[in-house]
């Protein structure tokens, strides 16, 4: 079974919507989560450590899982002065893209995986929690997310880096 450049873009670019609009649900129960919070400080004068532990899981999953959904739609950080620039050409574009993936985005993300596997093997060897009396357990998972969400962002990098090689391929055909 061959499994076609077009075929792998098509899957990993449905992975990476899919996940992403998950992922979005998390911005609506962090923003009911920290308005609860909120007024029953404010209101009740009733704080909870596990329910700001909780709002700050949600927005590390939200940004650690996000990025991929980012990246698949180009809104991530970016130097726009060339590259949106009407001098460059969509070939121009492509080599900067592919570039910036090999050169920036797969060393970065390789180098979180490297150095963050020990310390989320840590986490689950320890079973690790919130040192907070009253936070919330199952910390591990948590961290895990790190892994997940810079695989996430590599394999959407490999998506567009072979979309970028289609541009040039389709280029040169011509």
């Amino acid at each position: 079974m061959k499994l076609s450049a077009g075929k792998l873009i098509t899957g990993i670019d449905t992975f990476t919507e899919t996940s992403g609009k998950a992922v979005s649900w998390l911005v609506l129960a962090m923003v009911v989560l920290i308005g609860y919070d909120v007024a029953m400080r404010y209101l009740f004068q009733q704080g909870s450590v596990a329910m700001q532990e909780l709002e700050w899981h949600l927005f590390a999953l939200l940004f650690l899982l996000g990025g991929a959904y980012t990246l698949k739609h180009d809104d991530h950080v970016r130097v726009d002065i060339l590259f949106k620039s009407r001098f460059v050409s969509d070939r121009g574009r492509a080599w900067i893209n592919i570039l910036g993936t090999l050169l920036f985005l797969f060393p970065f993300c390789l180098l979180i995986l490297i150095t963050s596997w020990p310390f989320v093997e840590n986490a689950f060897y320890y079973n690790e929690g919130s040192p907070d009396p009253g936070g919330l357990p199952y910390r591990f998972i948590l961290k895990a997310a790190i892994l997940l969400g810079f695989l996430m962002i590599m394999l959407q990098g490999l998506a567009d880096l072979l979309k970028h090689v289609q541009v040039l391929l389709n280029k040169e055909s011509r």
